[in-house]
């Protein structure tokens, strides 16, 4: 009996927390007229014909692109295939592998629990997760036999810290560093995707023991930081990653097509990741991950930082929620106040540039907005490992998407054209 009473107060609480309804009553993402969104329509067909060049030209096999102002979508168009192999010519409700877009959506989940005083951001993470100790910086290391030695940390990483890449962690196969890539194998971490049966809790336990970079909060190093905090997010919410995303993001918001794993009926919308070989467009072999990830396997791993699939419409949807400070369609998943403290400047000048990052999102400055084709001082924008992009202006109230799967060399320009062309047709 004590155990029913335990799982039923389990489920009242995700779901009285799941959501609240708001006093703000924005309108769900839907088609409108460009003209009457103030974007120009001759313009917004130039971006037409310039990617529909780029799959002819052979630069990229296929992409769908997704446009929306004031809380219309304006744009939105599939170009060439999904998979040239198979013949499966490109639709516009796709499904794309987003990889590191998925950092944004798992961000917003640890400020959905920070809202509800679950913990404070400058909490060190061994605070909720013991594994990770004293942090220890590394300090040497043997070519011969991949053995190290550390010092001890002076500073302990912090929830903002693996929020902002700044914790000193690493990120193994992709690391820029080839000591970490060889520390990371050796010790058996999960990097990114896998059909492996193993829980992000398992692979984070194993991280937690590994040497940093740096000290933490000193420095930006991109990382697997938020592989750690969707642990942590099943640590202090009592409830399964993939299950939090689904009850407490993507119901509320309408998000039915995003999923660490997809449904049997969304198998055959999964685009192909392609490379280019001999002048012909052909699927992407097995490597360290099977790009079948999202279908096959064991299907335990949810990747915080990279393990999401989506649409370009899905995607359009959580963007829109942030240009509404927090609320869309009379739902609210954060205040206005804590999206502000999001898209806020987070790690002072260890960026320098045009751009500063938040807590969830890279965020062009005043200098990216005057050197232009950036968007507004406060556009927030990031991408994904498979060629996928997305920014969003608050100023302008204007969304972009694009989305392709492709890996290995290709001519492929249309990631700053499409930016580019996009801003330029704003016409009001």
């Amino acid at each position: 009996m004590k155990t029913l009473i335990h799982i039923y107060f389990a489920l009242f609480t995700l779901v009285s927390f799941s959501q609240t309804i708001s006093i703000q009553k924005s309108s769900a993402l839907e088609t409108g007229n460009a003209k009457d969104a103030g974007m120009s329509t001759e313009r917004l067909s130039k971006i037409d014909a310039m990617i529909s060049e780029e799959v002819t030209n052979g630069n990229i096999p296929g992409a769908v692109a997704l446009i929306a102002r004031n809380g219309k979508i304006v744009f939105h168009k599939a170009f060439g295939m999904s998979d040239n192999e198979a013949n499966i010519s490109m639709e516009k409700d796709a499904i794309f592998r987003i990889a590191s877009q998925t950092k944004a959506i798992t961000s917003t989940a640890v400020m959905m629990l920070w809202e509800e005083g679950k913990f404070q951001l400058d909490d060190n993470i061994s605070k909720y997760i013991p594994e990770f100790g004293e942090a220890q910086i590394l300090d040497t290391y043997n070519e011969a036999d991949g053995t190290y030695t550390t010092k001890r940390a002076e500073n302990q990483i912090t929830i903002r810290d693996l929020l902002t890449h700044t914790s000193g962690i690493g990120y193994g196969v992709i690391d820029g560093d080839e000591r970490f890539k060889k520390i990371y194998a050796k010790a058996g971490i999960t990097d990114l995707f896998t059909t492996e049966k193993i829980t992000i809790a398992e692979s984070v336990k194993k991280l937690a023991k590994l040497p940093l970079h740096h000290e933490p909060g000193e420095a930006f190093t991109y990382s697997e930081g938020l592989d750690v905090l969707g642990y942590f997010i099943e640590v202090i919410s009592g409830v399964p990653f993939d299950e939090f995303f689904k009850t407490r993001i993507f119901e509320p918001l309408n998000m039915k097509d995003t999923w660490f794993y997809q449904p049997k009926e969304n198998y055959n919308r999964l685009v192909a990741v392609q490379k280019k070989e001999n002048d012909k467009w052909i699927k992407y072999p097995i490597t360290f991950y099977d790009t079948d990830y999202p279908i096959k396997g064991a299907k335990t791993f949810f990747s915080g930082g990279a393990g999401l699939s989506s649409t370009a419409k899905d995607y359009a949807t959580f963007l829109q929620m942030y240009l509404n400070e927090g609320e869309l369609n009379g739902v609210r998943l954060l205040s206005r106040t804590t999206v502000k403290s999001i898209l806020g400047n987070q790690i002072g000048d260890i960026w320098d540039g045009p751009k500063n990052h938040g807590l969830a999102f890279s965020i062009v400055n005043e200098k990216g907005e005057i050197s232009g084709g950036l968007g507004s001082d406060g556009t927030f924008e990031w991408g994904g490992y498979f060629n996928t992009q997305y920014f969003a202006d608050p100023k302008e109230k204007v969304i972009g998407i694009l989305m392709k799967q492709t890996q290995g060399p290709v001519n492929d320009t249309t990631s700053w054209k499409f930016k580019q062309m996009l801003f330029s047709s704003i016409d009001d």
